[in-house]
């Protein structure tokens, strides 16, 4: 295997990992009701070490619960706002097959993802605050973008690596035929 090959193939690899996760980010922002329900059923139960270990932790679960459900059952229109968040990650993983199926051309993808990873900070550390939300819970926001920009980091260097292949493949001369 050559090594723009390999680089393409990594580039790729990195790529599905990345796609993946935004959608599977996505698609839990639908059921957002039943998931806060289950998990705080799932930390309140009497095997969980949650309650008496991070009752922080389990006081937000509740106060964030009982409020979806409130909403839910008083102002469901509320959600959709949630919906489109969703829809938004969905949105924002369909942009990656660009620089899946030509990573060199659509390299401002990555760089994008990697300015919207960054702009997770400000907007946890701004408007966190402001909607009252705990800062430890900021800061688990805020790894999202973290850990999200690690991989687009690697996809970059990997792809300025097969521009330099590309350019020199296109620069090489072409043998004569025999």
């Amino acid at each position: 295997m050559s090594e723009r090959q390999a680089l393409t193939r990594g580039i790729r690899r990195w790529l599905v990992f990345f796609i993946v996760c935004l959608v599977l980010s996505g698609l839990t922002a639908f059921p957002l009701v039943t998931e806060l329900r289950w998990t705080q059923e799932l930390l309140s139960a009497s095997a969980s070490p949650v309650p008496e270990h991070f009752p922080g932790l389990m006081e937000w679960i509740t106060r964030v619960s009982e409020g979806l459900d409130t909403i839910d059952r008083e102002q469901p229109f509320m959600l959709y706002g949630t919906d489109w968040l969703a829809f938004a990650h969905l949105v924002i993983a369909v942009a990656f097959y660009g620089p899946y199926r030509d990573p060199v051309r659509n390299i401002w993808v990555i760089e994008f993802g990697m300015i919207a990873c960054a702009g997770i900070i400000p907007l946890a550390l701004i408007c966190g605050p402001i909607r009252g939300i705990p800062f430890w819970w900021s800061v688990i926001d805020m790894s999202f973008g973290v850990f999200g920009v690690i991989p687009l980091l690697i996809v970059r260097r990997m792809i300025k690596r097969l521009e330099v292949l590309e350019r020199a493949a296109a620069a090489a001369p072409v043998p004569a035929a025999a």
